[in-house]
């Protein structure tokens, strides 16, 4: 793919759309932003895992794929850069933790099917950060579904985000990842820290050659 396509990835309140946004203001890139708010699952979820994560993954899932087909044909018809707030490979690590192995078998195989011919992005910047930290940008924003979240799930998906991000280098090497520590960045407060970042994406697009 010739023209830019960036995904910006990590756990919840991490800051990938902040981070997103600057880059399509900066670059003049089209901004891909997650739909959450409208799935009708998700305070259902945190109020019962077990009982709705099904329902609540496979709202995801289909409306990331129409999202996905979208950019598709707007990178066709446009050739317009896309940096978008998500990658559609999230939708395997909520699962895998959230649904029974009989469910996820299920799940992993419409998955595959669905994103079989899906744009693959140029670059993946992935956005990590402690515990302490999460939870405090988590309580900023107040969301209110948000208020169900646990401790314990923001760690153990954190952990989970950083085995997958290892197993999608092995897998991807032509796709570069960009890993950025948000306790040691704070590209929302800190100008000369996002004005850092920037350059890095900037520096890294151009050694690609898009």
């Amino acid at each position: 793919m010739s023209v830019p396509f960036i995904t910006v990835e990590g756990p919840i309140g991490v800051g990938k759309t902040s981070l997103s946004k600057a880059i399509a203001d900066t670059y003049g890139f089209h901004l891909l932003k997650e739909i959450v708010d409208e799935n009708p699952f998700l305070g259902k979820f945190y109020e019962d895992i077990n009982e709705w994560s099904f329902q609540t993954e496979m709202f995801f899932l289909c409306n990331r794929y129409k999202q996905l087909s979208d950019v598709k044909l707007h990178i066709i018809q446009n050739e317009t850069p896309v940096v978008a707030d998500y990658h559609i490979f999230k939708n395997l690590i909520f699962a895998k933790r959230t649904l029974a192995t009989s469910e996820y078998q299920k799940y992993e195989a419409i998955y595959d099917i669905l994103t079989s011919d899906m744009p693959r992005p140029n670059m993946v910047i992935y956005l990590h950060a402690s515990l302490d930290t999460l939870m405090d940008r988590i309580k900023m924003r107040g969301r209110e579904f948000e208020k169900l979240i646990t401790r314990d799930y923001i760690d153990q998906l954190s952990k989970d985000y950083h085995d997958f991000i290892a197993q999608f280098k092995m897998k991807h090497p032509d796709i570069p990842v960009i890993e950025l520590d948000g306790d040691q960045v704070d590209f929302v407060q800190n100008e000369v820290d996002l004005q850092s970042v920037l350059e890095i994406v900037k520096t890294r697009l151009k050694e690609l050659q898009i």
